[in-house]
C-alpha cells in the first residue's frame, strides 16, 4: 500500500478572493509532499520465529506486544505492567551490527514501537520450543522449580536466551556468573512468587552442563566498534543454497551456520523438524518420577537446532515507511536528513526511540501524539567512530556519544574507553555507573541519551553526571544547521529544554581533561532499591585541582532537588580556592549545601528531610573518594564503599516423605513446561470469541464527592464503541456486593467514596478502542471532605461495626489495672505499619460468554473465589446460580488480591454480555488494577504491656486499628486474624485485645498473604524490642523466656499442645546457622565500621491454619471419573502454589497410579458446587482431604477387582472390569476441618480457633549504609514446620 493513501483527504483550498483567513496547515497538508516524494510504503516486513511476515498499514496505536498478542499462536508474551518494569512481555530481536555481526536484544514488547521491528528478526518464547519438545533452557527452568504461577516465566526465559546467544564468541560460550546475576540482565524481570534462586540455578547449570561452558571471570572488551556481547561470525565457505550472504555473514546460530553438518546423531536435540517450525502439544506434565533434577534427566543442548537468522534479512534494505490513519501517523526515516525534513515540516512530531517514556505518556497520561517518528534505525545517530591508534586516543579532547546510541552500548563504550584512557575517562566511568542501574536491561537496550535529556526529567540518572562533566549537546535543525548547547543551560524549567521544536539531538559531547590534570568526576544515585528503580536523588560531581591541591573548578550537580537538574551554586563558590583535603573545606561545603537545598516540608515528591540528607551524604562520599582516587591524602575508605549485592548462593535441606510414594515427594509443577514455553493459557490468552467485545472501566478520580453529571456522549462517538453500562443496567436492589457484608456498590450512584470506584463501563470492538473511549467520559463532581488515614478515622470516630475482642485471664472480669499495678515494668507505645500493593503479574481479568438459548452464562475469571463470583454474577443478572458457571484454569498470581476483588470484574463483563448478547472480555490495565484492588491493610497498634523484673510478660492491653477503605470487604476478618496473632509465639497470661476497623475514603483494602497475621506479629516484635532495650536484656533471651509451653493458652484460649515445635526449631537453627558466632561478628563489624552497620535477628512465628471465624468455609468437595485414566475436579484454584500438582499427587498416592495418569481439569462451579475460596493457607488441606475421600470411595468399590487381577494390575484393566460389572466409577468427595468452631465472646472452654499452626524460625543478617539508607540482605536461614495430627485425617 502506498503511504500517501493512508492520509485523510486534504481540504479544498479557498479562492484567492476569499476574505477568510487561511488556517495553519494540518499535519496532512504539511507532510503530504514528503510522503509523496520519500515515503512510498506503509508496509512492515520482518520475521517472527523464522517465518516471514508482512503487515500492511498496521494500527498506529499498536506497540509490538499488541501485534504479537493479536496473533492466535503467540500468546506467551504477557502484558504485566505496561511500562517496561516487570519484563513479562520480553521478546528478543535479532539485529545486524557493524561488522556484519548479530546481536540478540531483549526488549519490552509492551513499549517497543511496532514500526521498529521492520527489517529485524523477532523471536518470541514460542520460537524456542514446546512442552513436547522444549528448548533445554526452558526445560531447565521447569524441572528446577523456576516457575510457580508462570505469568512472568516466558519473559525470564527470553532475557536469559538473549544473554546466552550473545555470549557465544570465537566458538565458545564466554559467560560468567557475574554476567548472569550481577550485570543487570534480569533486572528488568520481576517474579512475585517463585523467587530468583531456582531461576539463577537453572541458568548457571544450563551453561555449565548443556553449553559445556565455564562460568569464567569477566573478560575485557577489546574494540570500540564491535559489541563484545554479540555473536562472532563463523567463517565458512559460501553455501550454494544461499544460506549465507556474501561477505561471510552467518546465520548466527551457536556452533556454526545452519548449513554446517550437524554433530548430533539425533538430528536435533529439540526434536523439531525444522528450526522455523513450531508444533503444538497437549502434554500436561513432565516426568513425575524425577524427584531431583540431575544432568542425565535433561535434554542435551544441540546448537544446530537453534533458530537461525533469516538469510533474507542480510540483504534487507531500509526503506522510509509511513503508516497510520486520520488520528495518528508513524514515520520511519532512514537518514538524518529525512528526519530533519520531517521535523521541519511538522515541528511538533514526536521523535521516538525505545518509547520507554513516550509510551508511558500515551498509556497512563493519555497523551495523544498525532505524528510520531521512529529514529532508532538511523545509523548516523547511533554510530561511534572508533579511534584506531594510541595517538588518536591521546589526542582526544572530548567523546561525542551519538544521541541515539542504545544505553547498553553506551555502557560498553564507556567501559572500553575507560580502559584505554585511564583516569582521563573518569566522567565516562561515572556515566557508565549511572547507566548500569538505569531501568532494566530491556529498557537500556533501546533507550538513548538524547531521549533521556530531551524529556528533562528532574530525577534523571544521566543528566547530573553529564552536567557535572561539562557536557554539551549538539543540536541540528534543517534550517539553522548544528549548534552546541552547554548542558548547564539546556534545562529551562520542569520538563522543558532549549531544544528547538524542529531540532534533533545528534551527539552528547563529554570533554576530557588533559593528561596530568588533577581532575575527577563521580556520580551517585539513591533509590528505594538498587536495581531498576527511579531515583530519589542523583548527583554528579566534578573537581579540578591545581598542583598544590587547591580547587580550581568544581561542579556539583543534583537531580531530585529541584524542578530540573540543577547545581549547588553556593557550594561550588564556597570550595573555590580552598585546599580540598582540609576538613574545614568539607564542613563549609556541607553548610552551603544546606542553604542551596533548603527544601520545604511539602515539596513535590515528599521526603524533604531525607533528600536534603542525601545531598550531604553523597557529597561526603565524593569528598572521601576524590581524595583517595587522586591520592591526595590518607582517608577513611569506609564512606567510599557503596553497598552492592554480591553473587547469591543457597542451599535447601532435602526432605523425604516417609511412608508415601508420591505425596510429599518433590516434583516440578505440572504446568511448569507450559509456563516456560508460553503454552500455559491464562484468561486473556483464551482465543478470541466470535463477535467478542472488550471493556474498559470508568473510574472515579475523586476520593469523596457527589456525582453531578456523567457525560457519555464523547465516548459513544469514538471508533468501535458499542455501548456502556452503569447503575441503570442492573435489576433494582442488585447493585451492592461484598464478601462478608453486602455494602459495596458495584456502580457508584449519586456519590463516590474512593478514588478508583467504578462509575461505569465502556465496551467496544477492541481493548484499545474501549480504553480510549473510557478516557473520554466526562464526570462532574462536587468535592466532599475525605478521610484518608487511620489517624483521621480515629479522630472522626469513623469505624465499621465490628466490636470483636479477645479476653484472657483477669481481662475476662474487667480492666487490667490491678494486674498492671503489680507489674515491675510497664511499657506503652504506638506502632504503625503501612500498606503494600499485591502487584500480581496478571491483572484481574474475566471473559463472559452468554448462552442465549437458556439464559445461562459462562464466566472465565482470574479469581481465587469462584463461589462468591457465582453468587453475585447471578444477582446482577437476575438469574439463579445454576445458570452461572464460573471457570478458572490458572491465575497469574493472586496473594489474596483476587479472593474478593475479582468479583466485580466478573459481574461487569457478565452484565455487558447479557445486555449485548455477545461475549465480553476485560483485562484491567496495571493502573486500573491498583486503583481498584486494594492493598495489604495499613495498621496501627496502641499497646500497653507489663512485665516482671526479668522481662516475663504479665499482661497486654491493646487497640489494633486497620484501614478498611470505603467498604468492609474482608477487613473484619483480617482484623480477627490480627487480634489472634498479636501474641506471636509468646505467652501472655492476661490480655485484652480490641480490634477497630476504620472506614476511610481509600480503595477498599482486602486479603493479602498472611491476612493480618504479619502485621500483628510485627506489633508483637515491636513491643518485645521495647522491653529488651529498656531492661537491657538480650532480645533472643527475652524471646526464649516468653515462649509458649505445652498447656499454655493463647489469647483466644486455644491450648498449646505437643505439636508446638518453636523451642526445638530455635535451638536447631541456632546451631545450623552458627548464629551465636555470627552475632558476635556483627558486633565486631559495627565497632570497626562507622558508616556501615550490620544487624542480625532471629524471629519465631506461628500461623493458624483455617478460616478462623468463617466456619462454613472450612469445607471442600472433589469429583472424579475413572476409566483407567483419572479425571479430577476439585474446588481449589491454581495460582502458582502448585495446588493442582499436589491434588494429582494425592490422587495418585491413593489410587496407586502415576501422576501422569491424572488430568486435573480447570476449576468450575458446575463440577464442584459451593467451593470455598482458595485462601487462608488451607487450599491443600481442604481440597486434598476431599480428593482423598473420593479416592477412598473408589478404592472400596475397586477392591474386589484389585484382588482378582493382583496388586500389579494396571488401572485400565481394573476400571474396565468394574465398568462391565456396572460399578459406579465416579466419586464425590467431601471434607470439613474437624475440631474447630471458635465463637467470639465465649470465654469458657471454647472450641479451637485454628486446626493447627504452621511454625517457622528465620535468621536474617543485613548490612546498612548509614549515609544513604541503602541496604542489602547478606544471609537468611529459614526453618519451617507444618503439623497435622494423624488422628484428624479421617473424613468428617
Amino acid at each position: 500500500m502506498a503511504a500517501v493513501e493512508i492520509l485523510p483527504k486534504l481540504p479544498i483550498v479557498g479562492l484567492a478572493s476569499d476574505p477568510r483567513p487561511v488556517p495553519a496547515p494540518s499535519a496532512a497538508e504539511a507532510l503530504t509532499p514528503l510522503i509523496q516524494s520519500t515515503y512510498r510504503t506503509s508496509e512492515l516486513r520482518f520475521f517472527v520465529n523464522g517465518c516471514r511476515v508482512t503487515v500492511q498499514n498496521p494500527n498506529p496505536d499498536w506497540v509490538l506486544l499488541d501485534w504479537i498478542r493479536a496473533q492466535d499462536n503467540l500468546k506467551g508474551s504477557k502484558l504485566g505492567c505496561g511500562e517496561g518494569g516487570c519484563g513479562a512481555c520480553t521478546v528478543v530481536l535479532q539485529t545486524i551490527e557493524p561488522g556484519r555481526r548479530l546481536r540478540h536484544i531483549a526488549v519490552n514488547a509492551c513499549l517497543f514501537p511496532l514500526v521498529g521491528v521492520d527489517g529485524k528478526s523477532l523471536i518470541t518464547v514460542e520460537g524456542l520450543g514446546t512442552a513436547a519438545h522444549p528448548h533445554p533452557l526452558q526445560e531447565r527452568i521447569a524441572k528446577m522449580h523456576g516457575s510457580q504461577c508462570g505469568f512472568c516465566t516466558p519473559g525470564i526465559v527470553m532475557s536469559l536466551y538473549a544473554l546466552i546467544r550473545n555470549s557465544y564468541q570465537d566458538g565458545k560460550f564466554r559467560i560468567s556468573a557475574s554476567d548472569i546475576e550481577l550485570q543487570g540482565h534480569l533486572d528488568g524481570n520481576l517474579c512475585r512468587c517463585t523467587g530468583y534462586k531456582p531461576i539463577l540455578e537453572a541458568a548457571k547449570t544450563f551453561i555449565v552442563e548443556d553449553l559445556k561452558g565455564n562460568l569464567v571471570e569477566e573478560h575485557n572488551p577489546t574494540s570500540l566498534g564491535v559489541d563484545t556481547a554479540s555473536d562472532s561470525p563463523v567463517r565458512t565457505p559460501q553455501d550454494e543454497n544461499g544460506c549465507r550472504p556474501p561477505n561471510n555473514g552467518c546465520c548466527g546460530r551457536p556452533g556454526g551456520c545452519c548449513r554446517d553438518p550437524s554433530t548430533s546423531s539425533s538430528g536435533g536435540s529439540l526434536g523439531r523438524q525444522s528450526p522455523q517450525e513450531l508444533t503444538t502439544t497437549r502434554a500436561t506434565s513432565i516426568d513425575s518420577h524425577v524427584n531431583t533434577a540431575s544432568p542425565n534427566s535433561f535434554i542435551p543442548y544441540d546448537p544446530t537446532a537453534e533458530l537461525i537468522f533469516p538469510p533474507a534479512l542480510w540483504k534487507h534494505e531500509q526503506r522510509p515507511i509511513c503508516y497510520g490513519d486520520e488520528r495518528k501517523i508513524w514515520f520511519k526515516p532512514t537518514t538524518l536528513e529525512q528526519l530533519l525534513e520531517l521535523k521541519d515540516a511538522w515541528p511538533s512530531a514526536k521523535i521516538v526511540g525505545g518509547a520507554s517514556e513516550t509510551q508511558i505518556e500515551v498509556r497512563f497520561k493519555k497523551a495523544e501524539y498525532r505524528v510520531c517518528i521512529y529514529a532508532s534505525d538511523i545509523e548516523e545517530l547511533s554510530s561511534f567512530v572508533d579511534p584506531k591508534s594510541d595517538a588518536e586516543f591521546g589526542s582526544l579532547s572530548e567523546v561525542a556519544i551519538p544521541g541515539n546510541m542504545p544505553l547498553t552500548k553506551v555502557e560498553e563504550l564507556c567501559s572500553t574507553l575507560r580502559l584505554r584512557l585511564g583516569a582521563r575517562a573518569s566522567a565516562l566511568e561515572a556515566l557508565r555507573k549511572q547507566l548500569r542501574y538505569f531501568a532494566g536491561r530491556q529498557i537500556r537496550n533501546v533507550a538513548c541519551l538524547a531521549g533521556n535529556l530531551a524529556t528533562a526529567s528532574p530525577i534523571s540518572d544521566a543528566a547530573p553526571a553529564l552536567l557535572a562533566a561539562g557536557s554539551t549537546v549538539t543540536i541540528r535543525t534543517r534550517r539553522q544547521g548544528c549548534c552546541d548547547i552547554p548542558l548547564s543551560t539546556f534545562f529551562v524549567k520542569y520538563r522543558t529544554t532549549q531544544l528547538p521544536a524542529s531540532g534533533v539531538i545528534t551527539h552528547i559531547n563529554i570533554p576530557l581533561p588533559s593528561k596530568g590534570v588533577l581532575e575527577v568526576t563521580k556520580a551517585y544515585k539513591q533509590a528505594k532499591r538498587k536495581d531498576d528503580d527511579i531515583a530519589i536523588v542523583t548527583a554528579g560531581f566534578r573537581l579540578r585541582l591545581n598542583p598544590e591541591g587547591f580547587v580550581q573548578y568544581a561542579t556539583f550537580a543534583f537531580g531530585g532537588m529541584a524542578p530540573t537538574t540543577t547545581v549547588a551554586a553556593k557550594t561550588q563558590r564556597t570550595v573555590l580556592g580552598k585546599r580540598w583535603t582540609d576538613s574545614t573545606t568539607r564542613e563549609e561545603a556541607i553548610s552551603a549545601l544546606l542553604e542551596d537545598f533548603d527544601l520545604p516540608f511539602g515539596v513535590p515528591g515528599g521526603m524533604a528531610q531525607y533528600r536534603k540528607t542525601l545531598t550531604l551524604s553523597l557529597f561526603f562520599r565524593f569528598w572521601h573518594e576524590s581524595i583517595a582516587e587522586l591520592d591526595l591524602a590518607e582517608v577513611d575508605h569506609d564512606p567510599i564503599q557503596e553497598i552492592h549485592r554480591e553473587l547469591s548462593t543457597g542451599t535447601r535441606g532435602s526432605f523425604e516423605a516417609l511412608g508415601t510414594k508420591t505425596v510429599g515427594r518433590e516434583i516440578p509443577h505440572l504446568s511448569a513446561l507450559k509456563h516456560c514455553t508460553g503454552e500455559a493459557e491464562y484468561v486473556d490468552d483464551m482465543p478470541q470469541q466470535k463477535n467478542e467485545l472488550h471493556c474498559a472501566p470508568v473510574l472515579s478520580t475523586q476520593a469523596h464527592a457527589n456525582i453531578i453529571a456523567v457525560d457519555w456522549s464523547a465516548a459513544l462517538e469514538m471508533p468501535g464503541v458499542a455501548g456502556y453500562i452503569d447503575k441503570d443496567s442492573i435489576p433494582q436492589g442488585s447493585n451492592n456486593w461484598g464478601p462478608i457484608r453486602v455494602d459495596e456498590p458495584l456502580f457508584a450512584t449519586d456519590k463516590v467514596y474512593s478514588y478508583g470506584q467504578t462509575i461505569g463501563l465502556v465496551y467496544a470492538e477492541t481493548a484499545l478502542q474501549a480504553q480510549a473511549a473510557a478516557a473520554k467520559v466526562r464526570v462532574t463532581y462536587e468535592t466532599l471532605p475525605a478521610i484518608l488515614s487511620i489517624d483521621q478515622a480515629i479522630k472522626e470516630r469513623s469505624y465499621f461495626e465490628h466490636g470483636k475482642q479477645l479476653k484472657k485471664g483477669a481481662a475476662v472480669q474487667g480492666p487490667l489495672d490491678d494486674i498492671f499495678a503489680k507489674c515491675e515494668h510497664v511499657f506503652e507505645g504506638t506502632t504503625k505499619l503501612g500498606g503494600q500493593e499485591h502487584f500480581y503479574l496478571e491483572t484481574n481479568a474475566a471473559l463472559a460468554i452468554p448462552h442465549v438459548e437458556d439464559g445461562s452464562i459462562e464466566v472465565y475469571a482470574s479469581s481465587q473465589n469462584l463461589m462468591e463470583n457465582q453468587i453475585f454474577v447471578a444477582q446482577v443478572l437476575g438469574v439463579p446460580m445454576s445458570r452461572v458457571n464460573m471457570r478458572v484454569r490458572r491465575l497469574g498470581g493472586a496473594y489474596g488480591g483476587k479472593e474478593s476483588r475479582s468479583t466485580p470484574i466478573s459481574c461487569l463483563v457478565a452484565i455487558a454480555a447479557k445486555k449485548e448478547r455477545r461475549p465480553v472480555r476485560m483485562m484491567l490495565s496495571r493502573d486500573e488494577d491498583i486503583a481498584t484492588s486494594g492493598q495489604r491493610h495499613p495498621m496501627q497498634c496502641k499497646w500497653k504491656i507489663g512485665t516482671d523484673a526479668n522481662g516475663i510478660i504479665q499482661c497486654l492491653d491493646t487497640d489494633i486499628y486497620n484501614n478498611a477503605g470505603f467498604s468492609l470487604d474482608m477487613s473484619g476478618a483480617v482484623m480477627d486474624r490480627a487480634c489472634t496473632h498479636i501474641d506471636n509465639c509468646y505467652n501472655i497470661p492476661h490480655a485484652w485485645i480490641r480490634g477497630w476497623v476504620c472506614k476511610t475514603n481509600t480503595v477498599s483494602n482486602t486479603a493479602f498473604r498472611g491476612f493480618g497475621g504479619p502485621q500483628a506479629m510485627y506489633f508483637a516484635e515491636s513491643f518485645m524490642s521495647a522491653i529488651a532495650e529498656a531492661l537491657k536484656i538480650d532480645i533472643d533471651e527475652l524471646r526464649f523466656r516468653n515462649l509458649y509451653k505445652e498447656g499454655d493458652l493463647t489469647p483466644f484460649l486455644q491450648p498449646i499442645d505437643i505439636d508446638f515445635h518453636i523451642p526445638t526449631m530455635l535451638e536447631q537453627l541456632n546451631a545450623n546457622a552458627d548464629y551465636e558466632n555470627r552475632k558476635k561478628g556483627v558486633k565486631l563489624f559495627n565497632l570497626k565500621n562507622r558508616y556501615k552497620k550490620r544487624g542480625i535477628c532471629k524471629i519465631p512465628t506461628k500461623f493458624g491454619l483455617s478460616f478462623a471465624t468463617a466456619l462454613h468455609l472450612n469445607q471442600a468437595g472433589a469429583y472424579r471419573l475413572a476409566d483407567g485414566s483419572i479425571l479430577l475436579h476439585h474446588g481449589g484454584t491454581e495460582m502458582g502454589q502448585g495446588l493442582y500438582t499436589k491434588m494429582c499427587q494425592v490422587a495418585a498416592e491413593e489410587l496407586g497410579v502415576d501422576v501422569d495418569q491424572i488430568l486435573n481439569k480447570d476449576s468450575q462451579t458446575d463440577q464442584v458446587a459451593n467451593p470455598s475460596p482458595t485462601a487462608a493457607s488451607s487450599g491443600s488441606d481442604l481440597n486434598g482431604m476431599a480428593v482423598k475421600d473420593a479416592c477412598n470411595q473408589l478404592n472400596e468399590r475397586l477392591a474386589p477387582y484389585r484382588k482378582q487381577f493382583g496388586p500389579g494390575a494396571p488401572m485400565s484393566t481394573i476400571a474396565k472390569a468394574a465398568y462391565r460389572d456396572r460399578v459406579n466409577l465416579a466419586a464425590n468427595g467431601f471434607w470439613k476441618m474437624p475440631r474447630i468452631g471458635y465463637k467470639w465472646g465465649n470465654y469458657e472452654n471454647p472450641l479451637p480457633m485454628y486446626y493447627y499452626f504452621t511454625q517457622g524460625v528465620a535468621i536474617t543478617e543485613v548490612e546498612l549504609d548509614v549515609l544513604t539508607g541503602d541496604h542489602t540482605v547478606l544471609r537468611t536461614d529459614i526453618m519451617m514446620a507444618s503439623d497435622i495430627r494423624a488422628d484428624d485425617q479421617s473424613s468428617n
